[in-house]
């Protein structure tokens, strides 16, 4: 059975691996110096899901006042499988906790992006197939700071 909790820091070693099957590499310091900073953050939420016991999958959830609508929405910043887990629900168990905790928020829209690369085609497949529709873009720039 999958079961979503609350990061804890002994998950730090797991997050990391599950950075890498997201596609961002990390080291366990840098993990640690980030949830550091995102623990810190108000309204910025991390959840784990444990399948009998074993962390196999990790959500970042911002909870967030609108600008364009009146009410809070809920962003999924990051949603990951290990990858030898995938396929066996746990996204959507993921997906279905953020929907409820939304709702105990009065949060009526959830939302995520994601980048448009070959290798994210079957995460936007799973989006589509969990009722979520592709509505904009994303574009970032990076900055030089000095």
């Amino acid at each position: 059975m999958i079961h979503v909790r609350p990061y804890q820091p002994e998950d730090l070693i797991v997050m990391t691996e599950l950075m890498k099957d997201l596609g961002y590499p990390t080291t366990e310091e840098q993990m640690r110096n980030r949830m550091s900073v995102i623990e810190t953050l108000s309204g910025t939420f991390t959840f784990l899901a444990d399948l009998n016991g074993k962390a196999v999958g990790m959500m970042g959830i911002r909870h967030v006042y609108s600008y364009e609508e009146d009410g809070f929405v809920i962003q999924i910043s990051l949603l990951v499988t290990k990858k030898e887990y995938e396929g066996q629900g746990i996204g959507k168990a993921l997906v279905s906790f953020a929907e409820s905790w939304a709702v105990a928020q009065d949060a009526e829209i959830l939302y995520l992006t994601s980048g448009i690369k070959p290798e994210r085609e079957r995460a936007h497949a799973f989006y589509k197939a969990i009722g979520f529709e592709a509505t904009g873009y994303r574009f970032v720039k990076r900055l030089t700071i000095q």
